[in-house]
């Protein structure tokens, strides 16, 4: 008789059915296959190297949904998704051995505490004769697709994009499964879904802000219907381009990454809807334009996969770090509180806090207000926004805040942005800053940006 072998699949920031590499490659090897999230206790429970919560409420909260809402769609599949609260490493290998599984497969990662924890259960797999099996499930390119080698990447975005945008096609995002799952041969206890509170986090605390651009909850349903509703529902996407710096309501721009972020949305199912819908609706700077912010995304991730950990380290992926920078923690604090005395910085840094969300726009300015106005170490402002951004991805904030910080992928010397000038140029009647400082309500648009705030 013919052994049926079972694999785990460890879901990780892949949280959803469709064009799930790990999923299907367990469905087509194993007879049962074993769903498993673990919300590890130094990602949710820790803290960063300058005391920071390593997830915040807002993140915490939507990755809660996320995983609900993976679990509800695999009952609907005969299966479940096993959860559990610990030392990641610890459990999935317990489970290995208990449930006498032949393989665990997932989405690789590749920046160091990921790579860390994936190496070290691989490690103790093969001391019981079991297998890690990796696949992909970040990005829109694959990396054997690509024209050059991940250590001859271009350093610079503008060649990375020429020479990989009109050379290499974008996969076709892989379908949900189309059956239901063999149900398992033994019991095992799915798990409860951790609150809030027994993460860490006051729940009295966590009152959604009726200021917020948007009321994100996770999951793949709500990244579908998000994407659905920028695209076809409303024809928003049509005019990306010019409205993406936008700083006030839900819909400048498409708001996306939190689900991108989690793994709730794929990034080749976003781009082949959107290539859906230049063939039906027409194509423009807009359409393309949102494509270019996914191959953005895509060059992070290769800068993070060539360099490593220099991304994290002060010099970046230059090695050069700014003498003049300190870290000022009596600074630091006014900046995340948003009483730096500078409407502008502040309405963003209050938008942030109370929301976990900030516009693309806000964020280069609030980056670079820290960095070259104030002199303070960019890693400290690095460590927050991973901390509290609900669309936390640590390529892309790592590398975006080595691109702000001179110290990373950007031809331009000494980028800066005047503050004044960004603020006439994105808030020009002070709406934003108002919204967020109802103190400068009464202020004409002309004086609004120049006043400081007491």
């Amino acid at each position: 008789m013919t052994m049926k072998r079972r694999a785990i699949v460890w879901f990780r920031q892949d949280l959803r059915l469709h064009d799930n590499e790990a999923l299907q490659d367990a469905l087509r090897n194993a007879y049962e296959v074993i769903p498993v999230f673990i919300f590890d206790e130094r990602t949710f429970k820790g803290k960063t190297s300058f005391g920071f919560p390593k997830t915040g409420k807002y993140r915490a909260q939507f990755i809660i949904e996320s995983v609900a809402d993976l679990r509800q769609s695999l009952r609907k599949l005969n299966s479940d998704l096993i959860v559990r609260v610990g030392k990641t490493e610890d459990i999935l290998f317990s489970m290995a051995k208990e449930c006498k599984t032949s393989w665990i497969f997932c989405n690789r990662e590749r920046t160091a505490e990921e790579a860390r924890i994936q190496d070290e259960l691989e490690n103790r797999l093969w001391s019981i004769g079991q297998e890690m099996r990796y696949n992909r499930g970040k990005m829109l390119y694959y990396t054997a697709d690509l024209p050059f080698p991940i250590q001859h990447t271009p350093d610079v975005f503008t060649q990375f994009r020429k020479e990989v945008e009109r050379i290499v096609p974008v996969r076709e995002p892989l379908s949900k499964p189309d059956r239901t799952f063999n149900p398992l041969s033994f019991e095992f206890p799915a798990g409860d879904i951790p609150s809030l509170e027994e993460l860490g986090h006051n729940v009295d605390d966590f009152a959604k802000d009726p200021r917020a651009v948007l009321s994100f909850k996770g999951g793949e349903t709500e990244g579908i219907k998000r994407l659905q509703y920028y695209l076809w529902e409303t024809d928003l996407i049509k005019n990306y381009k010019e409205t993406r710096n936008g700083l006030l309501g839900g819909d400048y721009s498409s708001k996306l990454s939190p689900w991108l972020a989690q793994g709730c949305l794929s990034p080749k199912l976003i781009y082949h809807e959107l290539k859906k819908y230049e063939a039906q609706r027409g194509a423009n700077e807009s359409t393309y334009w949102l494509f270019f912010e996914l191959l953005w995304r895509d060059f992070f991730r290769f800068m993070g996969k060539k360099y490593g950990n220099k991304i994290f380290q002060i010099g970046g992926t230059r090695g050069q770090a700014d003498p003049r920078w300190t870290e000022n923690p009596q600074v630091l604090q006014k900046w995340i509180d948003g009483t730096t005395g500078v409407p502008f910085i502040d309405a963003n840094m209050l938008e942030l806090k109370h929301t976990g969300f900030m516009s693309n726009r806000g964020r280069q300015n609030v980056a670079s207000f820290l960095v070259k106005d104030l002199n303070i170490n960019w890693q400290m402002g690095a460590e927050y926004f991973e901390s509290i951004l609900i669309d936390y991805d640590v390529c892309s904030n790592w590398g975006n805040w080595n691109y702000i910080a001179g110290v990373g992928s950007d031809p331009r010397e000494d980028r800066y942005f005047n503050t004044l000038t960004q603020a006439k140029r994105y808030d020009p009647h002070g709406d934003y800053v108002k919204h967020w400082l109802p103190e400068l309500a009464d202020l004409p648009a002309d004086k609004v940006h120049e006043s400081e705030v007491i």
